[in-house]
């Protein structure tokens, strides 16, 4: 049996930008997502800490250095510019892998800058 358990999560990222026009994912700079431990095209859970909004989708890279967190497709109407938002990914882990288990948390600071890694 496999458990579904926080893997990793940018916490407090500020939304960049928006395009509804667009299939649909987050576009997120790459080094923030290395730093994370997040893949291309992982599956995320957004949550808006602004107005409660939560959504899921997929991760896809940003420019690579420019901080960006860009909210596109359809949830681009649950997320504006200046929001700030939690970018949380779930793994399935078995309960002896859960065991040693430590979800790797990026904590932002201004400017979708790191602030520190716990």
């Amino acid at each position: 049996m496999f458990v579904k358990a926080l893997k990793c999560k940018i916490h407090r990222a500020t939304v960049t930008d928006t395009k509804i026009e667009y299939s649909g994912s987050i576009a997120v700079d790459p080094e923030l997502m290395e730093a994370a431990g997040m893949a291309p095209y992982e599956a995320v859970l957004i949550a808006d800490v602004n107005n409660g909004n939560r959504f899921e989708t997929y991760v896809v890279p940003a420019k690579r250095g420019s901080g960006d967190i860009i909210i596109m497709g359809a949830a681009a109407r649950l997320a504006q510019c200046g929001d700030r938002v939690i970018i949380i990914n779930f793994g399935y882990f078995t309960p002896e892998e859960l065991k040693n288990h430590k979800p790797k948390v990026v904590v932002m600071g201004d400017n979708n800058k790191i602030s520190e890694i716990v």
